[in-house]
C-alpha cells in the first residue's frame, strides 16, 4: 500500500521555490546527513547550507485503527519491554472505551492535507510521506516507498516539539533502523528542529489558551488555576534531555501572553513499575490541592502534545474532568495545535529554513533557536530501558 500523499502530479520545481533551493544533491555519500545527530564534541548545531529536498516525511507515533488492532498496536510498543499481559489488557481498555480507534492517524492525515495546501500556496512543490514507529503506515514501508519513487534528500518533521530520548532521539533511531533495514544508502534524511520555543506555536497556544479562559465567567477568573500538562517521562530519561527546562519555558511564554497571574505544570500519563521515579507531580494530584486554596476553576493546556490523541482524550477529557467534577472544580481543557493554520505556517517556515543559507531561526524566550543537527549524546534514553511512557496508554 502506497503512504504516499502527493502534493501534485507534477512535483518539478517551480521558479519560486527553486529560488529557495540548492543544487540537487547526488545522494547521501558526499552529503551532510543530520539525521544520525553529530559525529563529535566539536560538530556544528546548525546546517548554514540551502538544501535541496525531495520530500518531506512526517513521522509519527502510530495507533490503533479498529478494535482488531489494539492489542497488536500495544505489543508492537512495548515490545521489549516485558510489560505485564494485565497492563496491556488495562490500556486497551482505554481505546476500547473510544471503540478501539486512536484518532492520531487520522489527525496526521488531517496536519499532511493542510500542509500540503500550505506548500502548494507558497510554491513549494514538495510531497509529503507519512510514516509511523507502531502501526501502519510503518516508516520502514513509507522509506522503502520513498526509495521506489526517486527520492533522493528528505526533511523529516517529528510530531513533537520538545527534547527527549521518546520525543526525538528514538525517532531518529527509527529512521536509522529503517535505512539500515532496507539497504538504503541514497537517500539523504535532516531532521527538522524542535520547535518549542518557535513563535508559530507559542502563538497558536497563546489563542487557544485564551479562547478556553474566556468561557470562565469573569467573577471566578481570579479563582482560575491554569495547569499546562505533557507525558510524564522517567527522572532518568528526563536527566539527559531538556524536556523539563523546555516545557516550563513554553508553558511561561504563555503564561506570560496572557498574563495569567497563577499557572504550573504538571505531568501525565506516566507508567512503569512504582519503584521507577517519573516526573512528577501528577495532573489528578494537582487538581486534588486546589480547593484548599479557594480556586473555582482548571484549565488545562495539554502544551506537550500537538494534537488531540488518545491520551488528551482519555487521560484529561476522561479521568481529568470527571476528578474535577467529583471535586466541584469547573474544567476546561485546551485544544491542542492539530491543523490550527499559525500551526501549520510554523511547519511551512522550518522547511523553508532547511532551504535556506544562513537562515533566521526565529525563537521566542532566552534559550534561542533549538539545534538542526542533534548534538552527540543528546537526548539518551537513561539507565536501564524503561517501559516507553506509551505504555500509560496511548501516545497514539
Amino acid at each position: 500500500m502506497c503512504h504516499f500523499v502527493p502534493i501534485g502530479r507534477d512535483c518539478s520545481p517551480t521558479m519560486a521555490s527553486r529560488d529557495r533551493a540548492a543544487q540537487r544533491p547526488t545522494g547521501s555519500k558526499g552529503n551532510q546527513v543530520t539525521i544520525a545527530g553529530a559525529q563529535s564534541r566539536t560538530s556544528p548545531r546548525f546546517d548554514q547550507a540551502a538544501r535541496h529536498y525531495d520530500a518531506l516525511l512526517l513521522l509519527s507515533f502510530g495507533g490503533p485503527e479498529g478494535p482488531d488492532d489494539v492489542i497488536p498496536f500495544l505489543e508492537n510498543v512495548t515490545r521489549g519491554r516485558n510489560i505485564p499481559r494485565a497492563r496491556l489488557d488495562e490500556v486497551a481498555g482505554h481505546y476500547l472505551h473510544f471503540g478501539g480507534i486512536s484518532p492520531i492517524n487520522e489527525q496526521n492525515r488531517a496536519l499532511i492535507a493542510a500542509l500540503r495546501d500550505e506548500l502548494r500556496r507558497q510554491e513549494i512543490l514538495l510531497p509529503v510521506y507519512f510514516g509511523n514507529r507502531n502501526w501502519e503506515p510503518y516508516v520502514t514501508d513509507t522509506i522503502a516507498q520513498m526509495r521506489a519513487d526517486g527520492v533522493q534528500r528528505a526533511l523529516v518533521f517529528v510530531t513533537s516539539a520538545f527534547s527527549s530520548y521518546s520525543g526525538c532521539r528514538q525517532y531518529r533511531e527509527d529512521v536509522m533502523r529503517a535505512v539500515e533495514t532496507l539497504g538504503v544508502s541514497d537517500i539523504a534524511f535532516d531532521k527538522i528542529r524542535g520547535f518549542y520555543n518557535h513563535p508559530g506555536y507559542i502563538e497558536t497556544m497563546i489563542e487557544l489558551t485564551a479562547e478556553r479562559l474566556s468561557r470562565i465567567p469573569a467573577e471566578r477568573r481570579a479563582t482560575t488555576e491554569v495547569i499546562f500538562t505533557a507525558h510524564s517521562i522517567p527522572v532518568s530519561m528526563a536527566q539527559g534531555c531538556a524536556y523539563a527546562k523546555q516545557l516550563l519555558e513554553s508553558s511561561r511564554l504563555v503564561a506570560d501572553a496572557l498574563e495569567i497571574p497563577s499557572w504550573r505544570l504538571a505531568y501525565q500519563s506516566r507508567s512503569g513499575p512504582p519503584s521507577v521515579p517519573w516526573l512528577e507531580p501528577d495532573i489528578l494530584d494537582e487538581l486534588e490541592t486546589l480547593p484548599a486554596t479557594g480556586c473555582t476553576d482548571a484549565v488545562i493546556v495539554p502544551i506537550g502534545f500537538i494534537s488531540d490523541h488518545m491520551e488528551v482524550l482519555f487521560d484529561l477529557d476522561h479521568e481529568a474532568a470527571e476528578r474535577a467534577e467529583e471535586l466541584g472544580l469547573g474544567f476546561q481543557r485546551v485544544p491542542t495545535a492539530g491543523i490550527h493554520p499559525r500551526f501549520v505556517t510554523m511547519i511551512r517556515e522550518l522547511i523553508e529554513e532547511r532551504m535556506t543559507a544562513d537562515p533566521q531561526r526565529p525563537a521566542l524566550g532566552k534559550t534561542g533557536p533549538l539545534h538542526d543537527i542533534c548534538p552527540l549524546n543528546c537526548c539518551l534514553i537513561g539507565a536501564g530501558r524503561p517501559a516507553t511512557p506509551a505504555a500509560a496508554g496511548a501516545r497514539g
